[in-house]
């Protein structure tokens, strides 16, 4: 049995030239995976927010939060695990639609999981789905007997609930 968590980290950072770079090799230096890595300007546009996601042990996790301190780029930073907190991904689907009858079960689909057909072509649908991991993994088991041509996908990106925020 592993003692292995998900976390999701979220880092409020400087906006400048080589911090990104900074935080994923400190997880590379020291052998840690990341899962998903998502980042984008803030309201500030002098500041980052990267939500990354890990598998690891709490002490792992304490570890790696301390090293990340410690980068000068690194302004705040939060497990999310430690509060309650939204989580979302989006996805893209791209799926051949010219099997007959093809194009009336992924419109099902689509409105069954709330997803939203954004492109269509005379042989393929674009769909986005938005939500949980789970939600996006199911939508694509769902689809399993339509022919997907291609899947792209954010990375989780998260926010603590209620009055806890990670602001400066």
């Amino acid at each position: 049995m592993s003692d292995e968590i998900r976390h999701v980290i979220s880092i409020l950072m400087e906006n400048e030239a080589g911090a990104l770079s900074r935080v994923s090799g400190l997880f590379s230096a020291r052998g840690y995976n990341i899962e998903s890595l998502t980042v984008a300007p803030t309201e500030d546009a002098t500041l980052s927010r990267l939500t990354l996601v890990t598998l690891c042990s709490e002490e792992i996790v304490e570890q790696i939060m301390k090293q990340l301190h410690k980068l000068v780029d690194v302004v705040k930073l939060m497990d999310l695990n430690d509060y309650p907190h939204i989580e979302r991904e989006m996805m893209l689907v791209k799926v051949d639609v010219q099997k007959h009858g093809s194009c009336d079960q992924v419109k099902r689909l689509t409105d069954i999981f709330r997803a939203r057909i954004i492109d269509v072509s005379d042989k393929t649908y674009t769909i986005e789905v938005t939500g949980n991991r789970s939600k996006l993994d199911a939508f694509l088991q769902a689809l399993s007997e339509a022919r997907i041509m291609e899947v792209v996908r954010s990375g989780s990106t998260g926010i603590a609930r209620g009055s806890s925020a990670l602001t400066v």
